[in-house]
């Protein structure tokens, strides 16, 4: 069983690029938010919002802006931005295990596979013809990887993941359980009495340090590849449909939904359960909110919203009511203008 993890604060404060103000030789053996944490315990403000708990706050240390500094009385890690050198203390504080080297006796490995020495494969994995695996990759108990695969360095496949044929994966990628990578993407023509499959010819190429959350599918392409740029972070039940195109470093929140032919630019967010109809392009730093739909192309960047907002069902059932009045009432305002006029 991994072992906690214990540091000095001002090792703390070097591994992490922050300025130190108090007492470096104090041990912090864990995280915790403000309003819970205690002795030995690290906590952060990146929120103005929590500002307040400062003054209560019984952690060891906090991790906090310059302009904060004077409402927190005990020691301070100062940083430009905590919220990301929080997200680096964590990295310092995770027991994850590190997998070793392993080949288990009950996973079959086709012979024209090529894998790394150090490469980790575990219970009832299945791994095709013409695959390769990068050094320092796992492969995670129940997973199947198909047929010319290409697998990156340090690669971490948790366990029942579904890699269809032809799937690129860079390096350092992260994919959690249930996920499926290429499966075929949604693609018929209706020939006037039934729907006619199109063949999905293409595969999905994965850029470097791309993170998939679980039991989400990325489709294939139907002629062309579906391209996840460097950096993307997908979150758990995504659907990303065939061909789409993903900058660099963008993010897609739980139960979002793309569909085929959608090019997103980089550093965009959609947030939860928002989505995209097929064939249009969205702008770099875009970013969608929760449970909006994107129906058209975006050329600019910025905040795109849809939706109604939530209110009292009462207040509600009034509104839609009046929603669906509108053509009336615009023709009407129109008749008035123009007995007006």
């Amino acid at each position: 069983m991994p072992q906690a993890k214990q540091f000095r604060l001002a090792d703390i404060a070097e591994l992490l690029g922050a300025r130190l103000e108090g007492d470096g030789e104090i041990i912090i053996s864990s995280l915790s938010p403000l309003n819970s944490a205690g002795e030995g315990q690290l906590s952060f403000l990146s929120n103005p919002v929590y500002a307040p708990q400062l003054k209560s706050c019984q952690a060891s240390a906090v991790i906090l802006a310059e302009k904060f500094a004077d409402s927190f009385v005990g020691n301070r890690l100062i940083s430009d931005k905590p919220y990301v050198t929080f997200a680096y203390a964590t990295q310092l504080f995770a027991l994850e295990d590190t997998p070793l080297a392993l080949c288990h006796p009950s996973a079959v490995i086709s012979e024209s596979a090529t894998i790394a020495e150090d490469v980790r494969i575990e219970a009832n994995v299945v791994i095709g013809d013409g695959v390769t695996i990068g050094k320092g990759a796992s492969i995670g108990v129940g997973s199947y990887v198909g047929r010319d695969c290409q697998i990156g360095e340090n690669v971490r496949i948790y366990p029942n993941v579904v890699l269809y044929h032809e799937v690129i994966l860079g390096d350092r990628v992260i994919i959690h359980s249930a996920s499926v990578i290429g499966a075929d993407g949604f693609g018929f023509a209706f020939d006037g009495e039934r729907s006619v499959k199109i063949a999905q010819l293409g595969g999905v190429r994965i850029g470097n340090d791309v993170e998939i959350g679980a039991a989400s599918t990325i489709d294939r392409g139907a002629m062309l590849d579906t391209i996840i740029g460097e950096g993307v972070k997908i979150d758990n039940h995504v659907q990303i449909g065939h061909n789409c195109v993903i900058g660099k470093h963008t993010i897609i929140c739980g139960c979002a939904a793309l569909a085929g032919s959608v090019t997103v630019g980089e550093y965009c967010i959609f947030g939860g359960g928002s989505g995209a109809v097929g064939h249009i392009t969205v702008a770099d730093r875009v970013q969608v909110s929760a449970m909006a739909l994107l129906s058209k192309s975006v050329t600019e960047a910025g905040m795109i919203s849809s939706g109604t907002l939530a209110s009292p069902t009462p207040e509600w059932k009034r509104n839609a009511l009046r929603f669906q009045q509108l053509d009336s009432i615009a023709k009407r305002l129109k008749e008035l203008e123009r007995k007006a006029d």
